[in-house]
């Protein structure tokens, strides 16, 4: 490969990582990609521009292109969200979930919210000693029509969540829903606030870790993989 081609190549991953936080590595642990979720997820309403915001309509394509691309091997995800648009967060993480390349997600900071299910789409997912994880029930903003139709409409959109977090982990249904439900944790609201061990007891995360043990996990998930095929 040409001098100019790869001072093509590091220019690009150095625009990718400072207007979408993602970029691609090759070393000892393979040729993976990491992608970050940090801030709101940015769904169909535009958030303030001194929001911290991960936008749906570029990490989709970028899934997309991580599928395709024959050089991937494996993707990591580094997660410090504190939630937001529901349908955006599902659409993500349904995407991470059916992918064939190896993933492993990593909760630093916090997860929180529909950062729930984006952390458990990966194969496997860690948490960091000192994160957090919060979750609740569906919450709705601005003007609601008060009708039974409402309420309806919220508990399918519940179930959607509850449904997939438990599909891909190993948390029991009946427990999320209590942990969901929890009057006692927050002050004004409804839901259960865990620390890092505390997600991994409950189900949810698979482990907690660092990114070393992310990497160590991912390169292990790449040569099972290698091996298969």
């Amino acid at each position: 490969m040409s001098e100019e081609k790869n001072e093509d190549i590091k220019t690009a991953d150095k625009e990718n990582v400072k207007d979408l936080g993602v970029t691609r590595m090759s070393g000892r642990h393979g040729n993976i990609y990491c992608m970050t979720i940090i801030g709101q997820i940015e769904g169909h309403m535009v958030m303030p521009s001194e929001n911290k915001t991960t936008k749906y309509e570029h990490i989709i394509p970028l899934l997309l292109a991580i599928e395709e691309d024959l050089s991937i091997e494996g993707l990591i995800i580094l997660l410090n969200t504190m939630g937001g648009d529901v349908e955006a967060g599902l659409a993500i993480a349904e995407l991470i979930s059916g992918m064939s390349k190896p993933s492993v997600s990593l909760v630093l900071g916090g997860g929180h919210s529909i950062g729930v299910p984006l952390a458990v789409s990966a194969n496997y997912s860690f948490i960091a000693p000192s994160a957090t994880m919060t979750v609740h029930p569906i919450r709705m903003n601005g003007t609601v029509i008060s009708v039974p139709q409402t309420f309806d409409y919220l508990q399918k959109t519940q179930e959607r969540v509850t449904n997939f977090i438990a599909d891909h982990s190993k948390v029991d249904i009946k427990i999320l829903n209590r942990l969901m439900f929890t009057t006692s944790e927050l002050a004004n609201d409804t839901g259960t606030i865990m620390y890092g061990k505390d997600a991994v007891e409950y189900g949810i995360i698979d482990s907690v870790g660092s990114i070393h043990d992310a990497l160590e996990k991912l390169s292990e998930l790449i040569n099972e993989k290698t091996q298969k095929a």
